[in-house]
């Protein structure tokens, strides 16, 4: 009876060893708010699958705390055992995801520490922005039972360690260092002996790299990248809102502006409010102009919340900003108006004149041979001046003469009720411009 229990307990760990599974995900190079649902949907599919462990393969330099933060936060919620295993090293940002881990290996001769937030230029940032990261260090190395003073000297360089840092120094520590005070667990030189430390040798290997949805989420987040879907949405509005009709420019800016907020609402940057905020600002403006003479506190309040929108669907939760990141938000914005004021420039210039723009209107001289003649009234106008009877954008109706005629403008937006010129006649185009 005593064999067969105990070969029926052997059998059992044998089948259990045979059913144990474990993730190796990357987390490799600039730690930016694309990465974070990557880490997040491999700790969900590490837990449904009843993983037993989910190591990370750790080798950064570090990059946007928001970003880290959406991390680490992951990781402390997994109901799997997480394994930071630190290859080579684990700076800043990348040092706060290895603390969020259950367990830190590193291997021989890699660092961790060096967390002071910084901007894009190395500088140091504000105290309200090292006070966060110093908290966030502390509270999550206290979390996994670390040293939180090491932790927060890794913040804050005028914290004093007896034996490792003056109040000059921040804390950075080699492998050895990290192990002998009790930052890291041990030191392992391959994945392979990870898991048999940690008695998973005979598991399967889920190597999880990221999807295509994920990597084009980071392409998205690219700061080029986002300024240039900006500008595309301006200058589509503003060329949709020139010529009648809809068509390619109207269409592209929703397509733009629809990738842009929903890429940054699943990266937790937009919200509901920054969207809802944009549609109001567009339905103001489109108000103001088709609808409302003039242009006043409606299409004031309108440009406001798009660019306030915009602003901030670049910016994480404003509890937490540093002025890094208000001022990469600000390059951002203003990058995109001046190549938006530029590119509008060159349309307004060129595009009355290019085949597509007269594909709206008619540029062909009609002779009498044709079947078709002008009216007398206005077969010359050049000169005269006039009342516009409809916006003209930039085609329309203007009382000249008395007479209802079809005009075009230069490329100006021109109000109703504003007084024009007949600038010159080519064949039936009358075009005019603004009597000032």
């Amino acid at each position: 009876m005593k064999n067969i229990l105990l070969l029926f307990l052997f059998l059992s760990s044998l089948v259990i060893s045979q059913d144990q599974k474990v993730y190796v995900a990357q987390i490799e190079g600039v730690i930016d708010l694309g990465l974070a649902p990557y880490v997040k949907r491999v700790v969900t599919e590490a837990e449904d699958n009843f993983a037993d462990a989910i190591i990370f393969r750790i080798n950064t330099f570090g990059g946007r705390v928001d970003a880290a933060t959406q991390i680490k936060d992951a990781i402390l919620n997994s109901k799997v055992k997480t394994i930071a295993f630190i290859d080579k090293r684990a700076i800043s940002a990348g040092a706060l995801i290895s603390l969020s881990c259950e367990k830190v290996v590193m291997v021989p001769g890699a660092s961790i520490g060096a967390t002071t937030v910084v901007d894009g230029a190395g500088t140091k940032q504000s105290e309200k922005s090292q006070s966060y990261m110093r908290s966030e260090m502390r509270a999550t190395a206290e979390r996994n039972g670390r040293p939180t003073n090491i932790a927060e000297g890794m913040v804050d360089e005028r914290l004093v360690i007896e034996g490792l840092v003056d109040s000059t120094q921040l804390v950075t520590l080699t492998s050895k260092e990290a192990v002998k005070w009790g930052i890291a667990d041990t030191i392992i030189s391959n994945i392979d002996e990870v898991l048999e430390a940690y008695g998973l040798e005979n598991a399967d290997i889920i190597r999880d790299d990221s999807n295509w949805a994920e990597e084009v989420l980071r392409f998205i987040q690219n700061p080029i990248i986002t300024s240039v879907l900006l500008m595309i949405g301006m200058v589509g509005m503003f060329t949709e809102m020139k010529t009648p009709g809809w068509g390619l420019p109207g269409s592209a800016a929703v397509i733009a502006l629809t990738i842009f907020f929903g890429s940054h609402y699943i990266l937790e940057l937009a919200s509901i409010l920054e969207i809802v905020l944009f549609l109001i600002g567009v339905s103001l403006l489109i108000a103001e102009i088709f609808i409302i003479p003039g242009f006043g506190i409606a299409g004031i309040a309108g440009v406001v919340l798009i660019i306030g929108s915009l602003f901030m669907g670049l910016l994480p939760d404003f509890d937490f900003l540093n002025m890094g990141l208000i001022q990469t938000a600000l390059v951002q914005l203003a990058g995109s108006f001046i190549l938006t004021v530029i590119l509008v420039v060159v349309l307004l210039k060129f595009l009355p004149k290019s085949k597509m723009f007269n594909r709206l209107i008619l540029d062909q001289d009609i002779t009498s041979h044709s079947g078709y003649t002008a009216e007398p009234d206005v077969v010359d106008l050049t000169g005269k001046s006039g009342i516009a009877l409809t916006d003209l954008r930039p085609s329309g109706t203007a009382v000249i003469d008395s007479k209802r005629i079809d005009v075009v403008t230069e490329g100006d937006y021109i109000v109703k009720t504003t007084k024009v010129i007949v600038t010159r006649m080519d064949g039936s185009k009358i075009v005019v411009r603004e009597d000032v």
